[in-house]
């Protein structure tokens, strides 16, 4: 059988199938062998049925000796089974209650009597041990049942139409018919590991070890073309002809010279790296990363200064109107001196710093209007791009474009592990800011499970009295029936009983822009005392004065999301607090906010949520373009990532049109479409 035939010419497949797999996409055999398991059980041995609540799911085997429907709420419904183990022991009864809602088809598949293999996270529920939602599969007395027990066996995602044991019995079929040769990749990752082999060690491996090993080798298969891709993007990008800027630096000097302080070490190497690029013939197409308050707004002064001496303009683009004004301001109160000419371009503001713009402005600042604006561009030469993950490929491709191949300099805060960066932004060259600008205040973290609100207010108002602002983040706009968390819009309404003296303000994603504009101004100019917010504000204004945030339900956030809402505070010289609310139940949670509480670097805070959430969670899939990846696990395997970029590399240097490789060729073209 050949790996490219169509399902509909494996005649041992009924009808009924062959419709249900071409719905869900299978139509190959090449197909359903990639529809590869998400998890394996281990059925040659199962766990013990528990005696108490376990924080981790666990692979049991039982028999079901009891069932109820049962209604709630209403019209609501719940099917409930009771299922006993084999092995009862003296510490544990050797049952379990498995739960379903809404969800009656199951009192159909599952009755008195039956056998299940059954997966989930036991629960305490009154007294009572609880799994809802498990995963189950019914054991029965087939002959061909050496596919489903006493083995490791494959957990695939549903196939509708298909129940799982026959789903596993047609792959493993699959697997042992297809022919060996047909089995051809794209590009051979590693020649020591045959193919089929792979197919069959990763659908149904003897041992877990062979799993990894073919789930890793499938990664390397991804994470090549996809380093490919951004080899690929950067060589093309690089071939292009760019202009020659930074030879002058009289303006970076008179800068240098003016500011009180000194630029850091890492600001210093990062400027030059800037000019290193500048002075080629090639365009700039570097990231500058930097935790919150390492200064790359100086950073990319220098790299503005640079080209407006050389006679270009220079863009920078903001994803919100309040931070387009407040670079504005910035810009201004900098370059002002210098006089240098520098505009304001949003939707709903033109500026021009209030002075004849003889031969227009030198320096635009602005929103996506920007996009818009192409009569303000008459020489673009430097685009600067802030917190561009903000923005989509194609906005930013378009102000790009209204130069003539223009240096590129994109900044973001948000601080990514090394093996993200090597992937999401490969086809870039990489400057890091790792160091803080003298003169910030110091931000103490401290983790308070179950912290009382009379303790919470008390401290909140010694530091308003003081004169200070303070934020009150929490996870909800509004209250939630089947969550026991905090909301911003109700919560609001609480502080503002609580502190009758200060103007509470409140912030959060349903609000028009306008509306989240002018709160964040108020705040900004101190006309709000506490702003209750949601996550909006972690990509806000300066409000040096704000030194103090409490976060609540602190347990719901990432770690990098936390990280970027502390560094709202810490902007001014006075010492600030960021307190972090949790209800103290879940021992990970608490194992991840305690690195909050150790560390405010960003870079380690980053490795941290990497390990405890898996790169899925952090990515955030979507903004990264990386929402479609098998493997993302494999994201934190710097090993593996660097070897994909070796073998992408390798190849483009013996072949670097893809000539020789047409197919590939065609996959890359087409991934390159559909991320532009």
């Amino acid at each position: 059988m050949n790996a490219a035939e169509p399902l509909t010419n494996v005649d041992w497949l009924a009808g009924k199938e062959i419709v249900a797999l071409g719905s869900a996409g299978f139509l190959t055999v090449q197909h359903l062998l990639d529809h590869l398991p998400r998890r394996y059980e281990d059925r040659r041995r199962f766990d013990a049925f528990p005696a108490q609540a376990t924080g981790k799911p666990m692979c049991l085997r039982g028999v079901v000796i009891d069932s109820a429907k049962k209604r709630f709420g209403g019209r609501k419904q719940m099917y409930e089974v009771v299922v006993e183990s084999e092995n009862a022991t003296a510490f544990s009864d050797g049952t379990i209650i498995c739960r379903w809602f809404n969800m009656p088809y199951i009192s159909n598949m599952l009755i008195v009597g039956h056998e299940i293999v059954f997966f989930g996270k036991p629960k305490d529920v009154a007294g009572k041990l609880v799994i809802d939602h498990p995963d189950f599969e019914i054991i029965k007395d087939a002959g061909d049942d050496s596919v489903h027990v006493e083995r490791i066996v494959p957990v695939y995602r549903n196939v509708s139409g298909i129940v799982q044991r026959r789903l596993r019995e047609i792959i493993y079929r699959l697997v042992r018919e297809v022919d060996a040769e047909s089995l051809v990749p794209l590009y051979e990752v590693d020649e020591s590991y045959p193919r089929a082999d792979a197919y069959r060690e990763v659908h149904f491996p003897t041992e877990m070890e062979q799993a990894d090993a073919a789930r890793r080798y499938f990664a390397l298969e991804e994470f090549f073309k996809l380093q490919l891709n951004v080899a690929w993007r950067k060589k093309r990008y690089e071939e292009q002809l760019g202009r020659v800027l930074g030879k002058k630096t009289q303006l970076l000097k008179d800068f240098y010279e003016s500011l009180p302080f000194d630029l850091t070490n890492a600001q210093k190497r990062s400027v030059k790296e800037i000019v290193k690029d500048m002075r080629e013939a090639k365009p700039m197409h570097r990231l500058l990363q930097g935790d919150v308050g390492s200064g790359k707004t100086f950073v990319a002064m220098c790299a503005a200064l640079l080209a407006i001496e050389s006679g270009a303009q220079v863009a920078l683009m903001a994803p919100t109107q309040i931070l387009a004004e407040q670079h504005y301001l910035t810009f201004r109160k900098w370059l002002d001196p210098l006089d240098i000419r520098v505009s304001l371009r949003t939707a709903s503001r033109k500026e021009d710093g209030g002075m004849e713009l003889a031969g227009g402005a030198q320096l635009v600042i602005g929103t996506h209007a920007l996009l818009y604006e192409n009569d303000d561009f008459t020489d673009l030469g430097l685009v600067i791009i802030d917190e561009q993950h903000k923005f989509g490929v194609e906005q930013r491709s378009r102000l790009i474009r209204q130069g003539m191949m223009p240096d590129v300099l994109v900044m973001t805060a948000t601080p990514i592990p090394r093996t993200l960066t090597l992937t999401i932004y490969g086809d870039l060259e990489v400057s890091v800011l790792d160091e803080r600008p003298a003169g910030r205040g110091k931000i103490v973290t401290g983790l308070r499970p179950k912290a009382k609100v009379t303790d919470v207010t008390k401290f909140l108002k010694q530091q308003l009295d003081e004169g200070r602002q303070a934020y009150l983040v929490y996870p909800l706009v509004e209250e939630s029936e089947s969550l026991k968390v905090g909301a911003a819009t109700v919560e609001h309404e609480k502080w503002r009983d609580r502190l009758k003296a200060y103007e509470v303000g409140l912030l959060h994603g349903k609000l028009s822009p306008e509306e989240k504009e002018l709160v964040m101004r108020d705040f900004r100019d101190g006309r709000i005392d506490v702003l209750v917010s949601t996550t909006v504000v972690e990509v806000g204004v300066d409000v040096p004065n704000a030194n103090l945030m409490v976060i609540y339900h602190a347990e719901r956030f990432g770690l990098s999301q936390l990280h970027q809402l502390r560094g709202r505070i810490g902007r001014g010289e006075h010492k600030s607090y960021c307190i972090l609310i949790t209800d103290g139940k879940s021992e990970d949670a608490m194992e991840k906010l305690g690195v909050m509480a150790e560390t405010d670097d960003g870079f380690k805070i980053a490795e941290a949520d990497l390990r405890l959430r898996g790169p899925g969670d952090v990515l955030g899939t979507q903004q990264s373009g990386l929402a479609d990846l098998r493997f993302p696990e494999f994201l934190a395997d710097t090993e593996l990532v660097r070897e994909a970029r070796r073998l992408a590399d390798s190849l483009l240097t013996q072949d670097s049109d893809l000539s020789d490789h047409a197919d590939l060729r065609e996959v890359i073209v087409e991934q390159m479409e559909r991320s532009s």
